[in-house]
């Protein structure tokens, strides 16, 4: 069978370096995840092989040249989800361009997917969201995100993290050290995504003044959260009562975000994030978003192995029927 042939032209208003990368690390990037061969000859892009591979390799090609007619300076962590995406058939938005958040370090935040497109628009327009999808699709740090530029755009005061403490065969009361440093390993992610748009200094700055409070969700119990954007992390490990308690402490010009992930329960039973879908079902200005494998934004792995995760389970419930 003939290999086929494929010419992308570069277009003028492109910086080449931004498509290629230093050294062209990109476009080997590119070239390594498909059984294709690619050459580049002034602003013309050649790709020969097999047709399906070539289709999936020029996919990869136009979608970068998009990001970068957008401003974006892609690197190989973008060529490896573009790769992902292209792989399990995801289809390119047409618009996602919308910015989120610049970090200290001057990189934007913003969706990568269709789906993180819905949860970011979700969040803007309703009170109470809920987030729901395996991991890496971006659930926690999205909202973060949006939670800190509410706080820069002064529509709210402060932001409170929470998250369910579940403890996994050793009690809280016998590990050392003070309540905080219990607590630590248990919210030691909100921290990661804190950190990771705020410098240290400026981080621990808002954290010491309290207009960013980190707190395990029973420390929610009793208190009326006004003027707050207040996310909920790991929600599948609340029980139906901790998640009534939670969304009744919502208070005036308040904003509220829950993620979860059901596959990744720490609880027996019903948990939270199901009653909550069920009795909330229909309530205005209550939004349930379902992000899915084609949403994962992490290294391309992370969705394959979701994928056999996924296929073993389903294999162990059709051996238990």
């Amino acid at each position: 069978m003939q290999p086929t042939h494929v010419r992308l032209t570069i277009p003028d208003a492109i910086d080449p370096l931004s498509l290629m990368g230093p050294s062209d690390s990109l476009l080997r990037k590119v070239e390594e995840s498909f059984d294709a061969m690619v050459s580049v000859r002034g602003n013309q892009i050649k790709v020969m092989g097999p047709a399906d591979e070539v289709d999936a390799a020029t996919s990869v090609f136009s979608r970068l040249i998009r990001l970068v007619e957008r401003g974006e300076r892609p690197d190989e962590a973008d060529v490896e989800l573009l790769v992902g995406q292209v792989r399990r058939g995801v289809r390119s938005s047409p618009d996602l361009s919308r910015d989120i958040l610049l970090t200290y370090r001057g990189r934007s935040i913003r969706p990568k997917t269709e789906g993180q497109q819905r949860y970011i628009e979700s969040i803007a327009r309703n009170t109470v969201t809920f987030g729901v999808g395996p991991a890496g699709t971006g659930k926690t740090y999205l909202a973060m995100a949006m939670a800190m530029a509410a706080l820069k755009r002064k529509e709210v005061g402060r932001i409170v993290l929470a998250r369910p403490v579940v403890e996994a065969g050793e009690s809280l009361g016998y590990l050392p050290g003070t309540l905080q440093e219990k607590l630590d390993p248990y919210v030691r992610p909100l921290y990661d995504a804190l950190f990771d748009m705020l410098d240290m200094e400026g981080g621990s700055s808002l954290i010491e003044r309290g207009v960013i409070e980190i707190a395990p969700l029973a420390f929610m119990r009793g208190r009326t959260l006004n003027d707050s954007f207040v996310i909920l992390d790991e929600a599948q490990n609340t029980t139906p009562d901790q998640m009534k308690m939670f969304l009744t402490r919502l208070g005036f010009s308040s904003k509220f975000v829950i993620t979860g992930d059901q596959t990744q329960r720490d609880l027996l039973g019903r948990n939270g994030l199901e009653s909550a879908r069920v009795v909330l079902a229909g309530l205005d200005d209550v939004a349930f978003v379902d992000l899915d494998k084609g949403d994962i934004v992490r290294h391309s792995l992370v969705a394959r192995i979701v994928d056999a995760y996924d296929r073993a389970e389903g294999a162990h419930e059709k051996r238990a029927e």
